[in-house]
């Protein structure tokens, strides 16, 4: 992909798989898109990136707060400006629409196309 963000733009990724964070920060990284990685909802929460994140790259089951409880936190606490995409391994229609009705931007399924969640990012950085 082409663009490479200033640092202000911060992408953070949720998810409690180790493999696919690893792989979607090292994907940001190769394009020079600053990123944060987190294995919970709780953990995003405590770090100060939750007030510099424009995108947030969110797994929608996790143990612990999943991802459409995160997402409400988030609006509650006022991070309107955050965009949301959600990941899933699982064809959830339901978790689809409530994600989409409350904001979310995108909701891919895992795994994810690199080039798909690049371009994804990129459109909600611009």
């Amino acid at each position: 992909m082409s663009t490479a963000v200033s640092a202000p733009y911060r992408v953070s990724i949720v998810d409690d798989d180790e493999a696919i964070r690893d792989a979607i920060d090292s994907l940001f990284r190769s394009v020079g898109l600053p990123v944060a990685a987190f294995g919970s909802a709780e953990e995003f929460l405590r770090s100060p990136q939750v007030r510099t994140t424009r995108c947030l790259i969110l797994d929608i089951r996790m143990a612990g707060m999943d991802g459409l409880e995160l997402q409400q936190q988030l609006m509650a606490d006022g991070h309107h400006d955050m965009s949301i995409i959600f990941l899933t391994a699982h064809g959830d229609d339901e978790a689809r629409a409530q994600a989409l009705a409350a904001g979310a931007r995108a909701f891919l399924p895992k795994p994810v196309d690199g080039d798909v969640l690049l371009a994804t990012v990129e459109s909600i950085l611009r």
